[in-house]
């Protein structure tokens, strides 16, 4: 087992400061990523993400040492972020969990329809509010205020005031406010992936730095594991701490390299 910090209880950590991973694991593990703020840093926009060059020739290596335990999971459409990366083999668990991908191969739900009547009405609010952002996504709808911070509780309400008529689940996260269908989260989806043949019985690892991303912490160290927060220090479930997404690029290289 991934040896965890002994000032973190089950629950959160939030009363001292977390060490950083360690270097190599003492154990058999499976390794799983966040991508927005973990592997690439946030932007203005979803749409200018910059990917590094190095990003996907670092992963397909760890995919090698890890002989397949790697997968990443994401708020966003698990095609769209296949896409962003190139050609990737291992899974991508996308809409928070929602909808998988392996091997080019994708297995989504339906689209709810009520995020059409979502949609419509973040747009309507949104152009009154230059500044505003509205995402649609596969299995959600997401009304980013990155640039209109002034706005967080106006769009936090209205996708609160949205969800219930419209059956759909609030996810809130840095600066944004999103309606999605519930059932999922990166919690079920690690859960799920951790069934696999290839990644049974190891010791999961999950790096993400959202609260989206508390589930998987969870998730982790129910099974065994462990969560790493990345970025400035706050009350999580996570058991280890790297400061920013170089960090967590030096840490994986290290891992690769292993």
């Amino acid at each position: 087992m991934v040896e965890l910090s002994p000032c973190a209880p089950a629950g959160g950590a939030d009363a001292c400061a977390l060490p950083t991973p360690p270097a190599r694991p003492g154990s058999r593990i499976s390794l799983f990523l966040d991508f927005d703020g973990t592997l690439v840093e946030l932007a203005e926009a979803p749409d200018r993400v910059v990917v590094g060059q190095p990003l996907p020739g670092l992963l397909s290596r760890l995919d090698d040492a890890l002989e397949g335990r790697i997968a990443l999971l994401t708020g966003r459409g698990a095609d769209m972020v296949a896409a962003l990366l190139g050609d990737i083999s291992f899974p991508v668990a996308g809409s928070h969990g929602a909808e998988l991908r392996i091997a080019g191969d994708l297995v989504s739900p339906p689209r709810p329809a009520q995020l059409d009547d979502a949609l419509a009405a973040m747009q309507r609010f949104a152009a009154e509010r230059p500044g505003l952002l509205v995402e649609s996504k596969p299995l959600g709808v997401a009304l980013h205020y990155r640039q209109r911070p002034q706005d967080e509780e106006a769009c936090i309400d209205l996708a609160k005031a949205l969800a219930s008529p419209l059956g759909l689940h609030v996810q809130t996260g840095k600066m944004v406010a999103e309606l999605r269908a519930a059932g999922a989260d990166k919690g079920s989806a690690l859960r799920a992936l951790m069934d696999r043949d290839e990644m049974r019985g190891s010791c999961p690892l999950f790096l993400g730095d959202d609260a989206t991303d508390e589930p998987g912490f969870l998730a982790a160290a129910d099974l065994g594991g462990a969560g790493v927060l990345v970025g400035p220090a706050r009350a999580t479930a996570a058991r280890y701490r790297l400061d920013s997404v170089a960090a967590v690029h030096a840490w994986l290289e290290g891992l690769a390299g292993a």
